[in-house]
């Protein structure tokens, strides 16, 4: 079973604290892109344990188009090779009833508001959807 998660992340900062607590306190190895060719293509390679998915990406286009997390993660869903990864939507804009929204509109199997401060909480929220 792969170890290697996807952040898809668009905030330096964030990119950074994600990053050291997957890796120093899971275990995961971390891949970090916000170019849409690129998620897809790693997607369809297969070795990903998950993605984390930045809802509100700021610089992400695909065919021109801007686009954000939530357009990303139904492409993902909708892909017979790239269904089966777990998604952890990950977003700012935490209002009551967007957890459920946004799972229902992308099909991700997690949630997790930002900014996220405690590394024990960003790791079980992995490993909830990880299945580990």
């Amino acid at each position: 079973m792969s170890n290697r998660i996807l952040l898809v992340e668009d905030d330096p900062i964030n990119v950074k604290f994600i990053q050291t607590v997957l890796v120093k306190k899971g275990g995961y190895e971390v891949v970090v892109s916000e170019e849409v060719e690129e998620i897809l293509r790693l997607a369809h390679e297969g070795d990903l344990a998950a993605i984390i998915m930045d809802v509100s990406l700021s610089r992400s286009s695909y065919e021109g188009h801007k686009v954000d997390g939530i357009f990303i993660t139904q492409m993902l869903k909708k892909d017979e090779t790239t269904r089966q990864i777990p998604v952890l939507l990950a977003t700012a804009h935490a209002m009551f009833g967007d957890r459920e929204k946004y799972l229902k509109l992308t099909g991700a199997e997690g949630y997790i508001a930002k900014p996220i401060h405690d590394p024990a909480t960003l790791i079980e929220a992995v490993k909830s959807i990880v299945g580990t």
